[in-house]
């Protein structure tokens, strides 16, 4: 994708006060498909849904609303990429990580993917999305 960083494996907030040492989001392990970072969110598959999933960077719940619509263009992206124009609907409630804000592109299946298909795998921010 052409706005992700070229090297993004060390990324990390710029004002550590936005990142919370004990939160899974903030960690932002690389082990599915990304699909998109910058210096506001990346996008990745979810490990436990499988779906697409924007995670802010910022270790809260209320981006700014300017914020807020970038991400879900990028989450909407992801979606269309990887279901097809139309093939799903964002999904904003923040069932398992309340305090940190993430959304979802759920599609039809999007219950019963994890037990359905191989999970993807990190081969880099952008690249073809790859399963195991």
């Amino acid at each position: 994708m052409s706005h992700a960083n070229p090297d993004p494996a060390e990324s990390s907030p710029t004002d550590p006060a936005a990142h919370d040492p004990d939160c899974e989001l903030c960690e932002a392990a690389r082990f599915t498909h990304w699909y998109f970072e910058d210096e506001l969110c990346w996008v990745a598959d979810c490990e436990v849904c499988a779906t697409p999933m924007v995670v802010w960077k910022h270790h809260g719940t209320e981006p700014p609303p300017e914020e807020l619509a970038a991400m879900l263009a990028r989450l909407v992206e992801a979606g269309e990429q990887r279901f097809g124009p139309e093939g799903g609907r964002v999904d904003q409630v923040m069932r398992q990580i309340p305090d940190h804000f993430h959304a979802h592109y759920r599609d039809a299946g999007w219950m019963t993917r994890r037990w359905n298909e191989p999970p993807s795998r990190y081969t880099g921010v952008g690249t073809p999305r790859v399963t195991r």
